[in-house]
């Protein structure tokens, strides 16, 4: 990152960083004394998620503690630079912490690659979490994701269900929290082009044969047609007039 910001490059961040602690309060994510666990794929998300959160942290609007992890896959084939994660989240004085598993892909029979991989991931994640007394998970989910899974449920299963800002698990052990599900996926892009983010040193070879970048496109055509369509997609899990359905 440069030395100096601009006034439009500094605007930016503070945005991030309020719709953030916007998300927060508005979703009642977290509580005082809180254990909050952050779930850095190595992306761009995750590694604005950490960097807001760790923000967020040090306002005291809130008391909590915040650490990280890294969950390597090693037979998807994507790959991150460990230095750089433990370095960022060390300078954000937060630990960040890393395990090692394997998905079974090549055996994953009619399965979908990446669903397969997110399973394992999030059983770790939940193994993880449960027994070093983390009650919060967060995930670098954000507005964009929770529309495109809107769609997905809608097409492909019948049903109407997205990405909650915040989802309580295991009878209330444990709640995932989403912290970005009011940010777009371009405001997370120009922070991370901003802060000079690097990218996945091996992308995930998987990952632009999915059901998402399907929902991506779909998207994209409907904001052609009408420009705020992604936000009312949104909005309208919120106001769902149930005396008009069928």
């Amino acid at each position: 990152m440069a030395d100096k910001l601009t006034k439009y490059q500094i605007r930016h961040i503070e945005h991030v960083k309020n719709m953030t602690a916007k998300a927060v309060h508005e979703y009642n994510m977290i509580d005082d004394g809180d254990k909050v666990l952050v779930a850095v794929s190595g992306g761009k998300d995750s590694l604005v998620l950490l960097e807001a959160l760790a923000g967020f942290m040090r306002y005291k609007r809130v008391n909590f503690s915040l650490e990280a992890i890294h969950i390597d896959v090693e037979d998807v084939g994507y790959l991150v630079d460990r230095d750089f994660l433990m370095n960022h989240a060390s300078a954000l004085g937060v630990k960040m912490n890393f395990r090692t598993i394997e998905a079974g892909i090549e055996n994953r029979g009619k399965k979908a690659p990446c669903f397969v991989c997110s399973w394992h991931r999030r059983k770790t994640l939940f193994e993880f979490a449960k027994s070093n007394g983390f009650k919060k998970l967060a995930l670098g989910h954000h507005l964009d994701d929770a529309v495109e899974t809107l769609l997905i449920n809608m097409a492909y299963h019948g049903h109407v269900s997205s990405l909650p800002g915040k989802l309580k698990m295991f009878d209330g052990q444990m709640f995932l929290i989403r912290p970005l599900i009011l940010l777009t996926d371009k405001d997370t892009h120009e922070y991370a082009r901003i802060k000079n983010f690097p990218v996945l040193k091996k992308p995930c070879p998987y990952e632009d044969v999915t059901k998402r970048t399907t929902a991506r496109k779909l998207v994209e055509q409907l904001e052609s047609i009408h420009p705020k369509a992604k936000f009312n997609i949104f909005n309208s899990l919120k106001n769902i007039d149930e005396e008009y359905l069928p």
